[in-house]
């Protein structure tokens, strides 16, 4: 899994899950007082089957199935998605681990450290795809650097993302020339030059190919790159995903359909990211 597909909110999840397995470790109960107090020893939560399985193990279990939703979305079991049924898992810890302490009386650090991170553990995974806070990944996208490849062979210089009105017309590849925006498809010429015939070229093919459902004329392909991991949708229109643009990576928009694009991923295949909200232009 690409780390960089990770947002707050996962990392939230799974710093919950950590400390929810370490808990299971812990003393279930506070110290004895009374008179038969002898030997006592407090017993941890592998000492019940009933609590590990009910509060620890189905929170710990419930957060993998998240994470695991988000990173590889379109997952399904009996028609409901994987990441359902993980959110179900934690709300049921929850509510068995809160039962469980006040009905306890005496609980231990195990108990309330457990109610504790399942309370975070499930305020993570619902308000995660709502806090815009959360939303945001864990690591940025990093902008290729001076003297390295750029991605689909362009190469890096001074000029790399200047946007639109501001040091160059339109969007090209990353890396190009600043006050150039270099077609998709087109060769460059000697010294980064692009031959205009070429460009020209390279334009009317796709529009050729679409028999008239081709882009506007004014639209320039250009790279972009998600700020979280997205899915990439068919161009026929189907529900399911056909594949997962993920941050850090950069994409091919080579045509706009209203608020959507056209994306084509490196290993050539296209289809349609329809949350285009966020995205970084190169």
């Amino acid at each position: 899994m690409n780390i960089r597909s990770l947002t707050r909110g996962d990392g939230v999840v799974i710093g919950a899950a950590a400390v929810l397995f370490i808990a299971s470790f812990l003393d279930l109960s506070g110290d004895c007082t009374g008179a038969n107090c002898t030997g006592y020893e407090s017993p941890s939560a592998w000492d019940s089957l009933s609590v590990l399985m009910s509060i620890f193990l189905a929170g710990v279990i419930g957060a993998a199935l998240v994470i695991v939703s988000r990173a590889t979305p379109g997952r399904k079991v009996a028609g409901l998605d994987i990441g359902q049924f993980g959110a179900a898992f934690t709300v049921f810890a929850l509510w068995t681990a809160f039962w469980t302490t006040i009905d306890t009386g005496n609980a231990g650090a195990g108990l309330i450290l457990g109610l504790l991170a399942t309370i975070v553990l499930a305020a993570g995974i619902i308000a995660g795809p709502l806090v815009p806070a959360l939303k945001a990944p864990l690591t940025g996208a990093p902008r290729p650097q001076q003297g390295a490849p750029s991605p689909y062979g362009a190469q890096p210089s001074p000029g790399y993302g200047y946007p639109a009105g501001q040091g160059s017309q339109g969007y090209g590849y990353p890396g190009g020339p600043q006050g150039q925006a270099q077609p998709y498809g087109a060769q460059p010429g000697p010294q980064g030059q692009t031959d205009p015939a070429q460009a020209a070229q390279t334009q009317q093919a796709p529009q050729a190919a679409q028999g008239g459902g081709a882009p506007a004329g004014d639209f320039t392909p250009f790279w972009f790159a998600v700020p979280v991991a997205r899915p990439l949708y068919g161009e026929d229109g189907a529900p399911n995903p056909i594949a997962e643009l993920a941050p850090g990576t950069w994409y091919l928009a080579v045509e706009q359909r209203g608020q959507s694009l056209v994306a084509q991923t490196q290993d050539g295949r296209r289809g349609v990211l329809q949350d285009t909200t966020g995205i970084q232009r190169g």
